[in-house]
């Protein structure tokens, strides 16, 4: 019976272990990234932010974020182990071990005399002549007696203090850990039992293996489809304008397994309505074009059309059911528009090159989901190179009182953020009517946009000056600030409606060619990843080119301190191409602000070979170099695209105005930083 027993309390302690070996690593896990997470998001404290919602700490909100699928079922799995814990600790307090000494009260190792007194104390308390109740009885003759007898028979005795048993030596013994019923082989129980094996030790493990396979076949590590990339990579073109960007990025997989219903029609229709004058439909034709744009696949065509209701902000017109909608195109969107401009930067050329004008359309369109600015409102307009997109992320700024500010000679961004204070405030009351919490909101996103300031050098480590096929090293410190000080913060998104984080992109491109030599992308967030990998990069760099101890733990220090001050450290290696001049631009775009992106101008020669051997392997005919140069800002003159202007285009003045600067020696170029908030930049002045 006490094997019986045993064997029921077996099963229960199979299963808790079963749950324990994957679950305590996770939750420790789960609370070490809980832990390590930032107790305190930085985010913008304007009206319109705080309206949103989407930074609101209450109780409800703290209820929803922690009552996700995964939270819930982790807490149920621990109630389930609790309650586990506690059923096998009551089943093993019911099994009792046959322990003759302590059934009659006595110590181990006691005498004849005292085990037959206690005996007859029991008897008397027990015996069924003295105590007429079941129970006593029961006790008295399965634990009682066979105790006494245990106790008094020399051999029993002597195997009980022995061997912990009054029958000698035990066998080994093994339990089954399935429940009783299983173990009753009478019946169907066997098929049961059968059933249960296969179940739990083959259909199980091949059942989770398929759906880790099928998942993993189907996501990359950024949890974008195979699919997504691959039609990504294959309709990316080098010309693609900055408008036409929108048409690659809404044929992703995962837009197209959104569902596409019958009672979907109508608001679409009235949707597209409004959205019209953004779709880049020839006028002129207006009746074949809504027709060919209606003809595409309906969830290419919902898909676009969302996406111009963030734009737009349009959103409060779409139904219950296209809000939803609306949501998962839009949560979906930073990781897509991230591969987006993998697949414009990846190497495409035979020199290893991505392409130029595909990526600014890919920031540009990341920036204007992220701020809900029309793609139209970045044309050139009004003496602004940029367009009214800088002005219309601004709390409570539209078309009209741009306008307005406008006639008071105030035509572009740079001029409105560069305006004193007290002037800028008395701009907006007196001509837009501005009360003064709405020019507080004005001043909170000012204060929170961030300048930029780019410190670039190029050089062969260990050599003097750059020769064909020697590879280059790129660095570059990339230098945040904000007038408020803060170095990371979330961007000011109201009509964004998720978490969004700003990341940069560093490019090293020539803008006449369309090539990108080189690309990173760069977080503000962590400092701590940040520090970790600037300490491993320049040490790497020190112990190449042979420096002490001392003087890496001195320069290790210094990029710490950079790091900890608001810089970021980029590190490169290209291949020298041919002998030549080269006039190539940097720049750090960023995918959550509009007008914050810098731009600088990097002078790279490479002379003829005459150091011996090749230290790059061959030399390609027009590969990526750097070279002995310059940096220096520029202004960004527009160049008319088929659709709008890019602030980023270049015009053939523009080059020759370049051409003309003198050059910094040795590939070093230092961008000294005034704030910049707007990607049109004035000529800086450079040092020799």
């Amino acid at each position: 019976m006490a094997a019986s027993e045993e064997n029921s309390a077996l099963f229960p302690i199979f299963i808790l272990t079963i749950m324990a070996l994957p679950l305590v690593p996770y939750t420790i896990m789960k609370l070490c990234h809980a832990a390590s997470r930032k107790t305190k998001s930085i985010h913008c404290q304007c009206s319109e932010c705080t309206r949103s919602g989407k930074y609101r700490r209450s109780i409800f909100k703290r209820i929803s974020n922690f009552s996700t699928c995964s939270n819930l079922t982790l807490v149920l799995l621990w109630v389930v182990m609790i309650i586990l814990v506690y059923y096998i600790k009551h089943i093993s307090q019911e099994i009792q071990i046959f322990e003759p000494f302590s059934i009659l009260g006595l110590e181990s190792g006691a005498s004849d005399s005292e085990i037959k007194k206690a005996y007859r104390r029991l008897s008397i308390q027990y015996h069924p002549d003295k105590n007429p109740d079941p129970e006593a009885h029961k006790y008295f003759v399965e634990f009682i007696s066979k105790a006494y007898q245990a106790l008094t028979d020399p051999i029993s005795r002597e195997n009980y203090e022995k061997y912990g048993h009054p029958d000698g030596r035990q066998g080994f013994q093994m339990g089954i850990a399935l429940p009783q019923f299983l173990l009753n082989f009478d019946g169907a129980t066997g098929g049961i039992l059968l059933l249960w094996i296969v179940g739990v030790c083959i259909l199980l493990p091949l059942v989770i293996a398929v759906v880790y396979l099928s998942r993993s076949a189907k996501y990359t590590g950024n949890y974008v489809m195979h699919q997504t990339l691959s039609t990504y990579y294959y309709f990316m073109k080098p010309s693609l304008a900055p408008s036409k960007v929108m048409d690659v990025f809404i044929k992703a997989a995962e837009y197209m397994e959104i569902p596409v219903r019958r009672t979907d029609n109508e608001p679409l229709q009235k949707l597209f309505m409004l959205v019209r004058s953004e779709l880049n439909l020839d006028l002129k034709n207006i009746k074949q074009e809504q027709a060919k744009f209606w003809k595409q696949h309906p969830s290419l065509v919902k898909t676009e059309l969302l996406i111009q209701a963030q734009l737009t902000r349009e959103s409060a017109t779409l139904s219950p059911a296209l809000l939803g909608d609306f949501r998962r195109v839009l949560e979906l969107s930073p990781r897509l528009l991230e591969e987006l401009m993998k697949m414009a930067v990846v190497q495409r050329t035979s020199q290893g090159h991505g392409w130029l004008r595909p990526a600014i359309g890919v920031v540009e369109l990341s920036q204007c989901i992220i701020q809900a600015v029309p793609l139209s409102a970045k044309k050139a307009a009004g003496g602004s190179p940029e367009g009214i997109a800088p002005f219309l992320q601004l709390p409570h700024f539209s078309e009209a009182i741009i306008k307005k500010i406008a006639r008071k000679k105030v035509r572009t961004f740079q001029e409105l953020s560069d305006m004193p204070l007290q002037e800028r405030a008395e701009l907006l009351t007196q001509t837009a009517g501005f009360s003064s919490a709405e020019i507080q909101d004005v001043e909170m996103v000012l204060e929170m946009m961030p300048s930029i300031t780019i410190i670039v050098t190029c050089e062969t480590e260990g050599e003097e000056g750059i020769q064909e096929g020697d590879i280059v090293t790129v660095q570059a410190w990339v230098t945040l600030k904000r007038t408020n000080g803060l170095i990371g913060a979330l961007p000011h998104a109201p009509y964004f409606p998720f978490h969004k984080e700003e990341n940069f992109w560093f490019l090293l491109a020539d803008p006449v060619s369309n090539n990108v030599w080189f690309s990173q992308k760069m977080s503000f967030m962590d400092e701590a990843a940040a520090i970790t990998a600037a300490s491993k990069a320049i040490e790497d760099t020190m112990e190449g080119s042979g420096a002490s101890v001392k003087e890496t733990s001195a320069a290790v220090r210094e990029a710490v301190d950079k790091v900890k001050a608001g810089s970021r450290l980029v590190m490169g290696k290209l291949q020298a191409p041919a002998e030549g001049n080269y006039n190539l631009s940097c720049f750090c775009l960023c995918d959550s602000w509009i007008g914050c992106d810098k731009k600088i101008n990097l002078k790279v020669k490479v002379v003829k070979r005459t150091r011996a051997g090749t230290r790059g392997g061959p030399v390609a005919e027009e590969g990526p170099i750097l070279e002995d140069g310059v940096e220096e800002e520029e202004e960004d003159e527009g160049e008319e695209y088929d659709d709008y202007e890019s602030e980023y285009s270049e015009d053939d003045a523009d080059e020759q105005r370049t051409s003309k600067k003198g050059a910094v020696a040795n590939g070093k170029a230092h961008n000294k930083g005034s704030q910049n908030r707007s990607s049109s930049e004035s000529s800086g002045t450079d040092e020799e």
